[in-house]
């Protein structure tokens, strides 16, 4: 039902805004080609573009299993249509929000004319017709903004990945581990955006933080044809003195590879956590590193896998009273419930930290609000604590804005 209803919507806002920004696309051309004859010629050819890069994206069945590189038909394309769907999209809805609240300004402004000066005759004056035409370049050029972020998050922020040095402090933690440095990666996602050669590349960067441990918190692939062994040898590479530990993501379980990848992890020395857990022992004590599938309460995904009807079933007998218990849950949406149960840190991925986001103008301009409070970086509730990590790839468009990718890096600390 919910997938049906995203539909509708999604379908209703693309003809109109596909339809509004050809139609200024259009207009721009006529005044920047100065001979007419050549305006129906190139705009055919314009529309012929459009259509190649719409049937392709939609309609042209893709090659199976997806490459692990970026091949040219993708960066010709794939990339270039889906940069165009995200802004186009963007830029409608900002132009919308522009009218709607100009509507609103100009219908106040009315009212008072009306109400608080009915005998001037200038109260309520429509507006100049040049002050129209000025106002309504200046919308479009406002909307037209997206596109240049959307470039910027394409070429530059995609790639441009952070180290997050975030020290936690559990009352819990044996003696044994003070100072122990615990690395995350998180929603790698692996494709034509995210090569073999690129996850090789960020597990360098983790091998060179020299953490003890390891932990993979999901989305290993994204759809049916991800190359999951390929991601599986790349990420192979990674060294920790108590190894790598990890658990399973909302899309090994829509792409129905959780077992498969789990058992060529394992065939690496990675050990996946499904409703498991791994006591690492240091100095006569010990830690409890516990892991579970992706879970969710909303129906949704294909087959509605992953949905529980009450989050973290079966993790109250994981847990060791007498020392830190520490929680990999692909979704931060657990938090609440592993608060109730008393795991003292929960790491999570899931939100890409929001991917396309305005949160340093407001928390409230992520679209990952609609699916979680918890989008990115450190909460706490109690004596529990959750960090949420921004992940590495990206998903239905190779577009980072205002979230760039992350490698986390724990420092453990005793309260």
């Amino acid at each position: 039902m919910i997938r049906h209803i995203l539909t509708v919507l999604a379908v209703a806002l693309f003809v109109p805004s596909q339809v509004f920004w050809i139609w200024q696309v259009r207009k721009i051309g006529r005044r920047l080609i100065p001979r007419p004859s050549l305006h129906r010629p190139i705009g055919w050819a314009a529309a012929s573009l459009y259509l190649l890069l719409l049937v392709y994206n939609f309609l042209w069945p893709k090659p199976m299993p997806e490459a692990a590189h970026l091949t040219l038909r993708a960066a010709l394309l794939v990339a270039p249509y889906q940069w165009w769907m995200l802004a186009s999209l963007t830029g409608f809805l900002l132009i919308a929000a522009c009218y709607a609240l100009g509507l609103l300004l100009r219908s106040a402004t009315w009212l008072y004319g009306r109400i608080a000066a009915p005998a001037s005759p200038e109260a309520g004056a429509p507006l100049s017709p040049e002050r129209r035409r000025f106002l309504a370049r200046a919308g479009v050029a406002v909307s037209a903004t997206p596109f240049a972020a959307c470039a910027y998050g394409l070429l530059y922020e995609r790639t441009e990945i952070e180290v997050t040095r975030q020290p936690i402090v559990l009352s819990r933690l044996p003696k044994a581990f003070q100072g122990f440095r615990i690395a995350q990666l998180s929603d790698i996602h692996i494709g034509q955006f995210m090569s073999d050669r690129q996850i090789r590349s960020y597990v360098a960067m983790v091998n060179a933080l020299k953490p003890d441990l390891v932990v993979l918190t999901g989305d290993f692939v994204t759809w049916v044809g991800s190359p999951a062994a390929t991601v599986v040898g790349a990420l192979a590479g990674l060294r920790a003195p108590y190894g790598v530990l990890g658990s399973i993501g909302n899309h090994e379980l829509w792409a129905g590879v959780a077992d498969s990848i789990t058992q060529q992890f394992a065939e690496q020395e990675i050990k996946i956590l499904r409703s498991e857990r791994s006591v690492i022992e240091q100095g006569g004590e010990r830690l409890n590193i516990i892991g579970v599938d992706y879970q969710t309460l909303a129906h949704f995904g294909p087959k509605h896998a992953g949905v529980v009807r009450e989050f973290l079933p079966g993790v109250a007998s994981l847990m060791l009273p007498d020392t830190a218990n520490i929680l990999l849950s692909h979704n931060p949406n657990t938090f609440d419930r592993a608060a109730e149960l008393g795991v003292d840190l929960s790491v999570a991925g899931h939100t890409h930290g929001g991917q396309v986001t305005l949160e340093y103008v407001s928390p409230d301009l992520s679209p990952a609000r609609l699916i979680t409070p918890y989008v990115r970086g450190w909460f706490r509730k109690g004596a529990s604590q959750l960090y949420v990590n921004r992940g590495v790839g990206t998903i239905f468009s190779p577009v980072r804005f205002g979230s760039p990718p992350e490698i986390t890096i724990y420092e453990l600390n005793r309260s």
